[in-house]
Parts: C-alpha cells; sequence; structure tokens
C-alpha cells in the first residue's frame, strides 16, 4: 500500500499529477485544488488512496490527510466510487464538506458534477452520524452559499469567496445584495491593508 508520496512535480493533468519520487514518476488523480496549488518542478507531498481493482491500480493523491480520510469514508458509500469522491473533493473544500454532511444539506453536495440529489442524500443519509456540525470558523452557513455564488460569478475563487463571507459581519437575515456588498467590501479593504 502506497500511503504518502514526496517528490517533484514532473507533470499535470486537468485531474491528475505525475510526481517524481527517486526518478519514478506516480501518476496521482487529485482534486482540482491539490492540482492548482502543484507548480511544475515543485516539491510536494501527497497523502495518498490506492485503489486495486481486479483490471487496475489507480492512485489518487490529497494534500492532506483530512481530505485522504474525507475520500476513503465517502468512497465506503454505495454508489459513490474514486470519481464521485474527487468530484465532491474539487468543487468543495474538505471541511465545508464535512460540515455539508453533518448538516444534512445534501444540496451543497448536489453541486457537484456527476451527483444528482439522490446520491447526495445516500451520502447524507449514510455518512451524517460519522461527523460533526462544529463547523469551523472559516466555513460559511448554508444561509452564505447564495453569496458565495455571486462572488464566484464576478470572478472570484470559492476559497476566496467562503474567506470573505466568514470574514464579514453579516446579520442573519441580511438581503443578498446586502451581503454580497459587505463581502466585496472585505475584498476592497484586503487590498487596501
Amino acid at each position: 500500500m502506497i500511503g504518502r508520496l514526496r517528490g517533484t512535480v514532473d507533470d499535470r493533468g486537468a485531474d491528475w499529477l505525475l510526481v517524481d519520487v527517486g526518478g519514478v514518476g506516480f501518476l496521482a488523480h487529485c482534486p482540482t485544488g491539490t492540482i492548482a496549488a502543484a507548480k511544475q518542478g515543485s516539491k510536494i507531498t501527497l497523502h495518498t488512496h490506492l485503489a486495486v481493482r481486479e483490471d487496475s491500480m489507480t492512485l489518487y493523491g490529497f494534500a492532506t490527510s483530512h481530505e485522504q480520510r474525507l475520500f476513503q469514508i465517502l468512497t465506503s458509500v454505495s454508489g459513490v466510487g474514486p470519481k464521485v469522491g474527487l468530484a465532491l473533493l474539487s468543487v468543495t473544500d474538505a471541511d465545508e464538506l464535512s460540515y455539508a454532511i453533518a448538516s444534512g444539506n445534501a444540496a451543497s453536495l448536489a453541486r457537484a458534477p456527476g451527483i444528482g440529489q439522490k446520491l447526495a442524500s445516500r451520502i447524507v443519509l449514510e455518512l451524517r452520524e460519522k461527523f460533526t456540525t462544529d463547523a469551523p470558523a472559516a466555513v460559511p452557513g448554508v444561509e452564505s452559499e447564495d453569496v458565495i455564488a455571486a462572488l464566484m460569478s464576478l470572478g472570484y475563487s470559492q476559497a476566496e469567496a467562503s474567506d470573505a463571507v466568514s470574514r464579514a459581519d453579516m446579520p442573519p437575515g441580511t438581503e443578498l445584495e446586502e451581503r454580497v456588498r459587505v463581502a466585496l467590501a472585505h475584498f476592497a479593504k484586503a487590498r487596501l491593508d
């Protein structure tokens, strides 16, 4: 079993990284966030999961051990294979995904490509008890999803939008336009600092 790789990024594609470890190239399928952070020629450490089938052995790589464990938990659900697990971890980060499952937010999971409402509901049903609803400070609530979507439509990444929403002081029940304005003000303030 290959549990971790530490080497140099030799090449990268839409859903994979080629990591050179002592002259041997390991092809690891990764979430888009991990691929985006990996620069060709840079050193990288991937926490890995090796999926062995009758006709293939496929390596999956993750930036953190938390992502790796979450992937393994997700793929234990009937109907959730490695591609679906990667799709979920590519659409949202591990903390937000854990919180969405714990809080029963199947709609958040259904945003990932290839995951319908039925499969998202099954994931929540089977895994909800394994997660805590104690959300990290940086994880926005369900009320903030519209603000994040609006910021993403303006060109901000999901991570930037989530960070702005979590740092912006928005009272519950505020209109969407006002919440977007407050989040945008966070970006303006960050540029001045």
